[in-house]
């Protein structure tokens, strides 16, 4: 049986107004059963919170550091936690 995890990561590069929040959500919603959301942070990071399966929540990490993502991804550093709870689907903050 998976694990039921929280992942959270921030995404460092150029990936502010490239479309690259939509293109989380959207892989996120290809991989599904992810609840969670993306958004911007003020100093040019892209902050994703997912939970779901362990598995689920690797394969969007894999996504974010070698998919073909929008603008240029130059690092992803993560954090695993235990889930909390409270989110419908997958949103653009």
């Amino acid at each position: 049986m998976n694990e039921t995890v929280r992942l959270t990561a921030w995404v460092r590069g150029r990936v502010h107004q490239v479309g690259f929040r939509w293109w989380t959500r959207a892989s996120a919603l290809e991989i599904g059963n992810l609840a969670g959301y993306v958004s911007n942070l003020s100093d040019g990071r892209v902050q994703v919170v997912a939970e779901g399966d362990r598995i689920l929540c690797d394969r969007l990490l894999h996504s974010l550091r070698t998919g073909d993502t929008p603008g240029r991804v130059d690092g992803v550093t993560e954090i695993w936690g235990v889930p909390r709870g409270g989110y419908e689907g997958f949103a653009i903050r």
